[in-house]
């Protein structure tokens, strides 16, 4: 049975690697194989056919359910419910909308924003609201979190805002009596009366409800660095501690009430499972709680029925009854760590750890899990926590038996008795505060976390069978042959740029400008990107994580062009996340705290054999910010990049009066994003590139690039790419040629939106 369902996951993981969903004669090969599995008595081969059949229908579904391109960009009318519990920003409200009632061709789940409201949306509300909408779409970048990944898997069929030209009308106020997002949004708003400046509001809620959206980035952080992270989302380990203590508890009172008509095992297995089921639905049945709560059904089900089932078939069929329910369930890495985690353990358990001292036991799985999710955290995250066993032998225990029997008696309480319920979940407070500080000293030592390039599919193959050869039983020949099958995690190092090379990656931030440029032992970021609000920046949603993935801990160079939002919005995370060696800008006054110059035409350096030049601005008297960018040229033996900001007309005039030939330049980013102010025959004459990268979000609302230059680039000859489009684009100058890698046409899924040319 475990190799059948093994085999059915397999097909459904299969089709999700696939840039396109297969055509009829892509069916028609899977449906005939089908037929010839069957025939042949191919069991195993049919289990994975079946997989890749159940995965392509459910996909299907799906993508029928979302906006179609001729929609894009129209206003509609729409009636429907808020399901989630709203974000709240500084400057707008985020929410998930089920609609009841619009137009054909609308979807029937949107995410929309509601941009400085003037009455905040609550879960369960009934709303008319006009809304813009677009095809679900996120920035595109390697090592990033795929939004729109996010989106196909949430069920989202369209993005949108509010327009408030129509006013938005509250048709039905939410009924926490009958609707269960009205419910929790109704806990949600108790916990934050009750408690107001907790410092620890956003773990109490995470830890009840599973809403981590008040959590700060430093507390992410700490968790991150211990290995903790697992303790903030209501999984396995939640759900199985409430309903293992429900079920100890009616088994005691019932054994003492003395009626035996029906025996106390079977009674605490149904109170224990309905008590799982109210917490799963406190966390309003997320993918974790619904992995766990079908495994412990599955596990007391046969209780009840008297019925042995061995824990990794019990495995299996939970594993099964998940990836049917929704196959895109292995898209998500918690998918496979909460199930590889809980399967490690089995095996271990079975094999090894048979000492009758619990404690003894607690630290064998601790070292098991840290040791044997390694693969899997280096593949998902490129980092593991070094310190995460010790971290969690403290934190599981502490959260485990305090601070979540204290937070759900809080919750319990706040409906009967306020005053009680406060001073439990101050309790509750102050214990997490303990926990926190203890948590944060371990996240500052300087061996907290490990960092490696995400390994190979055959790496990440390889430490999982190691994994699974270190835990095999004692006596087991060759045990220490899994430490060598880890090896090969630590020998992926992502190639780089060599001497005298140059590598630019013009990220997706949408519209806005980042680039990160690599020479062999160096590395500089020019701009990075906008600033949403206090919770919102490309520089740490787009810029820092792929220097991560880049396994770039220190840059040699910031460049900030100028003072625009779209440039230097994302500066104050990218800079507090890395310090640089050199940081110049055109506008130094407003990058005080981190010491910047201001950036001068005559400034030059060498790096690895390739050097970088500023050619403007000319002095600090500019009329126009945009035409003050700093522009920057990097040259080597194998081409010219020229680096333009948001330069203008005039300031493009002057650098050909300047510099002349000086400027002929392999490659050239966009002077302002492709307006019609910038790109001047002139200038696109002297710099004579070969190919133009536009940094320009996805149908922005300034029209960028605009088609007169667009035009004026095709009439020169000259190849362009606009990063909207193409996602994140890399260059690499290398033997007098250029490679250039597409990110959404190489790396895109059947999901992914992909470029049009």
């Amino acid at each position: 049975m475990v190799t059948l369902v093994l085999c059915f996951v397999l097909g459904v993981l299969c089709l999700q690697q696939l840039p396109e969903l297969p055509g009829p004669i892509g069916l028609l090969i899977v449906i005939t194989s089908v037929v010839i599995c069957v025939a042949l008595r191919l069991w195993k081969c049919l289990a994975l056919v079946v997989g890749v059949l159940w995965a392509l229908g459910y996909a299907e579904m799906k993508l029928s359910d979302r906006l179609p391109e001729a929609l894009e960009g129209q206003v509609f009318q729409v009636e429907g419910r808020i399901e989630p519990i709203p974000v709240v920003s500084q400057k707008r409200v985020r929410f998930d909308f089920k609609v009841s009632k619009a137009d054909p061709g609308v979807p029937s789940r949107l995410r929309l924003n509601w941009y400085f409201p003037k009455v905040l949306p609550k879960a369960g509300q009934y709303w008319r609201f006009t809304v813009k909408l677009k095809r679900p779409r996120g920035n595109f970048n390697p090592g990033n979190v795929n939004y729109e990944r996010s989106l196909f898997v949430s069920g989202i069929g369209a993005t949108g805002y509010i327009k408030e030209q129509s006013k938005p009308q509250l048709l039905t106020d939410n009924d926490p009596l009958f609707s269960l997002a009205a419910w929790r949004q109704n806990v949600f708003d108790r916990l934050v009366q009750a408690m107001p400046n907790a410092d620890s509001l956003g773990l109490i809620q995470a830890l009840t409800l599973g809403e981590r959206q008040l959590m700060s980035d430093q507390q992410w952080l700490m968790f991150r660095k211990t290995g903790t992270v697992h303790l903030m989302a209501i999984s396995g380990l939640h759900i199985g501690l409430v309903s293992g203590m429900i079920y100890w508890l009616i088994a005691k009172i019932w054994i003492r009430s003395g009626v035996l008509s029906i025996a106390p095992y079977q009674v605490a297995a149904c109170f224990a499972l309905l008590a799982a089921l109210a917490y799963s639905a406190m966390a309003g049945f997320a993918i974790p709680t619904q992995r766990a709560l079908i495994m412990l059904a599955v596990f007391m089900l046969a209780l009840l029925r008297q019925r042995h089932v061995s824990a990794i078939n019990t495995l299996a069929i939970a594993l099964l009854v998940v990836v049917m329910i929704d196959p895109l369930a292995v898209l998500s890495a918690g998918f496979w760590l909460s199930f590889f985690a809980v399967g490690i353990i089995f095996y271990s358990l079975r094999s090894r750890l048979k000492s009758g001292k619990a404690w003894k036991s607690a630290l064998k799985i601790h070292w098991v899990t840290s040791l044997a999710l390694a693969p899997l955290l280096f593949f998902f995250f490129q980092e593991v926590s070094v310190i995460a066993p010790l971290a969690n032998l403290i934190a599981v225990p502490w959260v485990s038996f305090i601070i979540i029997p204290l937070c759900l008696a809080g919750v319990c309480l706040i409906f009967i008795a306020p005053s009680a319920a406060h001073l439990v979940l101050s309790f509750a407070d102050a214990m997490l505060c303990g926990l926190m500080w203890l948590l944060s000293r371990l996240a500052e030592l300087p061996f907290a976390t490990f960092q490696l390039s995400q390994p190979s599919p055959l790496a990440l193959f390889l430490g999982i069978m190691g994994a699974f050869v270190l835990m095999a039983p004692k006596g087991f020949p060759g045990r220490w042959l899994g430490i060598m099958m880890f090896l090969p995690l630590a020998f992926n190092d992502r190639p780089g740029p060599g001497d005298g090379e140059v590598e630019l990656t013009l990220l997706d931030v949408g519209q806005g400008l980042s680039v990160v440029v690599r020479t062999a032992h160096h590395s500089l970021v020019y701009d990075a990107g906008a600033r949403f609000d206090e919770s919102a920046d490309m520089g740490s949603r787009v810029v820092l994580p792929y220097l991560d993935f880049l396994q770039i801990n220190k840059l040699d160079a910031v460049v900030i062009s100028h003072g625009d939002n779209d440039h230097i919005g994302g500066a104050a995370m990218l800079l507090k996340g890395m310090t640089p060696s050199l940081l110049i800008s055109s506008v130094p006054d407003q990058l005080v705290p981190y010491r910047a110059e201001f950036c001068q035409a005559g400034q030059s350096w060498m790096w690895d054999g390739v050097r970088f030049a500023v050619l403007s601005p000319q002095s600090r008297q500019i009329d126009n910010d945009n035409d003050g960018s700093c522009v920057l040229q990097i040259s080597s033996e194998q081409g010219r990049i020229l680096l333009t900001g948001d330069i203008e007309k005039t300031a493009e005039a002057k650098l050909v009066e300047a510099y002349g030939d000086q400027l002929s330049s392999s490659v050239m980013i966009a002077p302002h994003h492709g307006s019609k102010t910038s790109s001047s025959t002139l200038f696109l004459k002297q710099v004579n590139p070969e190919l133009i990268l536009i940094p320009a979000g996805y149908n922005n609302r300034f029209g960028f690039p605009h088609k007169l230059v667009v035009r004026r680039y095709s009439e020169q000859g000259i190849k362009w790419f606009e990063v909207g489009r193409e996602g994140a684009i890399t260059l690499l100058l290398r033997g007098n040629a250029i490679t250039i890698a597409r990110s959404r046409l190489q790396l895109g899924r059947y999901w992914n939106e992909k470029p049009d040319r």
